[in-house]
């Protein structure tokens, strides 16, 4: 079994019920969630919104392939009403990142693993430091933590009340 983190994400819709379904078709499809971060709200990286994200972690023990994964997210992401636009940034109901695939470093034309721009960002690092924080980036080998204190990402992250 794989330790497999992915990143949801949605500022449009009625996210708390989009995440609820996006966790439960995820558990259906992938296997077994084993931890989940708090939801954080964020504000829209790379554009402007009035929307506000919500983005939560969720680790998943799968005995599926990282590209058998990303076939299952995106059938999961259309399921749930996610419209892929031109612009590469955009206000949406649901997106599923896949972050890390184990310590996998994979680099293919629509998948490289871990996430290529995960670190620059802090609405990715903030609730991933929240449930693996001594996890080493298998790239920069640096743990989530200390990516997170090297951040340069400013946009406002808050923790929501569970």
């Amino acid at each position: 079994m794989a330790k497999l983190f992915l990143l949801l994400g949605g500022n449009l819709g009625n996210k708390e019920q989009i995440f609820s379904q996006a966790r439960k078709r995820l558990q259906e499809e992938l296997g077994a969630i084993s931890q989940l971060s708090s939801v954080y709200e964020t504000e829209p990286w790379g554009f402007e919104s009035e929307d506000l994200f919500w983005n939560q972690v969720v680790v998943i023990e799968t005995a599926l392939m990282p590209k058998e994964v990303l076939v299952h997210t995106k059938a999961i992401e259309l399921e749930l009403g996610r419209i892929r636009k031109a612009a590469r940034y955009s206000s949406r109901l649901i997106d599923i990142d896949l972050l890390f695939y184990d310590d996998l470093v994979l680099h293919e034309p629509n998948l490289e693993l871990p996430h290529p721009r995960m670190i620059d960002r802090r609405f990715v690092l903030e609730p991933l430091a929240e449930v693996a924080a001594d996890f080493l980036h298998p790239v920069f080998k640096q743990n989530i933590v200390s990516l997170l204190e090297d951040c340069g990402d400013q946009l406002q992250v808050k923790r929501l009340i569970d």
